[in-house]
C-alpha cells in the first residue's frame, strides 16, 4: 500500500463508532476491467458519507455493493455485522427494506402517478397495508420533500428537480435506516441542486438516517458531508472531513476538487501535429 492509501486509511476518525455498512477487501471486475481494487470501508451510523471521484472510478458500483445489487469478485460486504454479499435474492428482501436508494435519474415509473410510484415499495414489501394507510404515507413523504398535492401528477408533468424529489419521497417510503444517493444533483441547476442538498440534511435530522452520497459536485459534497471519501482508479486515496479534503496533499485530490486538468492531460491536448483535412467541404453539398 502506498503512502497516499496509508493516509486515506487513517481518515481522521476519533474514538469508537457504530458501523452500519462495512466492505472488506472489496474487489470488482467486469471482464478484464478492474473497477474496485481491494477497497475496505466502514460507514458510520447517523452520519452523511460522501463519495467523490472522476467518472468511471467505481463510485456507483461501490454503493450498489452495499445492498448487493452488485456482487464482489472478491471481498466481503456486511450490514450490521451480517454478511450479505452471499445471500440469495429471497434472503436479501428483508435487508433491502432497511435501505432507500435514490437513483441517478430518479428511475420513476412513467406509467404510474406520483402517489403510485411512492406506494410501489410499500406494496412490494407490505402487501397487507390498506389503500388508506398507503395514501397517508404518500402524503407524509411528499410533505417531507415539499410536494404534497402532487399525488395525481405523472412524471412527464414534473420538472427534473420535482422528479428527483418524488424519487426521494419513494426512497424513504419504508422509513429506511440508510439512504443511498447516486449523483442526486446531476442535471439540476444550482438552485434545484441546493434544494436537494437541503433535503439530504433535513432527512438526516428528521429521520435519523445514515446517508451515503455519490457525487462529483464539490459544493454539494462540502455542504452535506460529515465525511468525504475520494475514489481514484478503484482505490480510496483520501478520507476525511471537508477541511481535510480541501487541504489534502495528494495532487489528484487537489486537481479534482478544483476542477483542474492535469499537466499530462494538458500536454496531450496541446500537442502540435498534422491537422487532417476535412473529408467533405460545404461546397460538396451545394447543387
Amino acid at each position: 500500500m502506498d503512502e497516499w492509501n496509508d493516509q486515506a486509511d487513517q481518515g481522521g476518525q476519533d474514538g469508537p463508532v457504530e458501523t452500519v455498512i462495512e466492505v472488506r477487501n472489496l474487489t470488482k471486475r467486469f471482464g478484464s476491467k478492474l473497477v474496485l481494487d481491494n477497497v475496505s470501508l466502514a460507514i458510520e451510523k447517523g452520519k452523511t458519507t460522501v463519495i467523490i471521484g472522476p467518472s468511471g472510478c467505481g463510485k456507483t458500483v461501490l454503493i450498489k455493493h452495499f445492498i448487493a445489487l452488485q456482487r464482489p469478485s472478491a471481498g466481503e460486504v456486511y450490514f450490521r455485522d451480517q454478511r450479505i454479499d452471499r445471500l440469495s435474492e429471497h434472503d436479501l428482501d428483508d435487508i433491502r427494506t432497511h435501505f432507500g436508494y435514490l437513483f441517478q435519474e430518479g428511475a420513476l415509473f412513467d406509467s404510474l402517478s406520483v402517489a403510485e410510484n411512492i406506494m410501489f415499495p410499500i406494496r412490494q414489501h407490505h402487501r397487507d397495508v390498506t389503500r388508506k394507510a398507503m395514501e397517508e404515507v404518500v402524503k407524509a413523504k411528499l410533505a417531507m420533500v415539499g410536494l404534497d398535492g402532487f399525488q395525481n401528477y405523472f412524471p412527464a408533468n414534473l420538472s427534473g428537480g420535482q422528479r428527483k424529489r418524488v424519487a426521494l419521497a419513494r426512497a424513504v417510503a419504508l422509513n429506511p435506516e440508510v439512504i443511498l444517493y447516486d449523483e442526486p444533483t446531476t442535471g439540476l441547476d444550482p438552485i434545484r441542486s441546493d434544494i436537494i442538498n437541503e433535503l439530504v440534511l433535513k432527512l438526516e435530522g428528521d429521520l435519523n438516517v445514515t446517508s451515503v452520497v455519490v457525487t462529483h459536485d464539490m459544493k454539494s459534497a462540502y455542504k452535506v458531508g460529515d465525511r468525504i471519501i475520494m475514489l481514484h482508479n478503484g482505490r480510496i486515496i483520501a478520507d476525511g472531513d471537508a477541511d481535510q479534503i480541501r487541504s489534502h496533499p495528494h495532487p489528484t485530490v487537489q486537481q479534482f476538487i478544483h476542477g483542474q486538468v492535469s499537466e499530462d492531460d494538458l500536454a496531450v491536448l496541446r500537442m502540435s501535429g498534422v491537422v487532417a483535412q476535412s473529408q467533405f467541404l460545404p461546397r460538396d453539398f451545394e447543387k
